[in-house]
């Protein structure tokens, strides 16, 4: 007999992100899902192998979706200085454009949803979307000084993340329109001291994270 499948895995991976955000990562169980959902548990498991595939892959959605959104932003730029603070804006527009996302990533805890048993290639699509963070930071830090050293991307870092959760996301301002003229502003002013003179040519590798 053919195994149960999902037709439709975003369904399944709504309900666990509602789960989680309006319940906390607890909530979220195979059981709860199905329940959610009407997809039976054989079928989820199937899917997703185990919960704690289910919550890696619901975090995974919504930053490749934060991610895309940010990277759009920065190309639409019309110069470098509006590029970065185009990506420290991300986290209010992307709000906007997906709140229970943004809520997911930003307000519940990611070492609550990432435990230790995650699945090899969860895993490594986790490592995949740290990479495309850096990448984009060092794009940016190459686009304001043709720099990809590690003092010109920590100043992009700065903007980019350090500035946004301060500002925007600790105190949950992403809708404050005054927060994010501040913002803006506070990017701004970093980018026009820069990153110091001396730096070396390789590129900073770090371990970075979402806003």
């Amino acid at each position: 007999m053919p195994r149960p499948r999902i037709h439709d895995p975003d369904s399944v991976l709504d309900a666990a992100e509602s789960l989680a955000v309006e319940s906390g990562p607890g909530a979220v169980t195979i059981r709860a899902v199905a329940a959610a959902t009407g997809v039976s548990n054989g079928a989820i498991y199937h899917t997703f192998g185990s919960r704690a595939e289910l919550l890696g892959r619901t975090w995974l959605r919504a930053a490749r979706h934060f991610l895309a959104v940010q990277t759009d932003l920065v190309d639409d730029a019309l110069d470098a200085v509006e590029a970065v603070v185009a990506a420290a804006d991300a986290p209010a527009v992307f709000a906007d454009q997906f709140p229970r996302s943004s809520k997911l990533l930003f307000t519940v805890s990611k070492s609550d949803l990432l435990r230790d048993d995650l699945p090899p290639d969860v895993a490594n699509d986790l490592r995949e979307v740290e990479a495309a963070l850096l990448d984009l930071l060092i794009r940016l830090a190459l686009r304001m000084w043709d720099r990809k050293d590690r003092y010109a991307v920590d100043v992009i870092t700065t903007c980019v993340v350090d500035l946004p959760t301060s500002i925007l996301l600790h105190r949950d301002r992403t809708k404050d329109p005054t927060a994010r003229a501040h913002l803006r502003a506070a990017v701004r002013a970093v980018l026009d001291i820069g990153p110091p003179q001396h730096h070396t040519k390789g590129a900073q590798h770090a371990q970075l994270d979402l806003p």
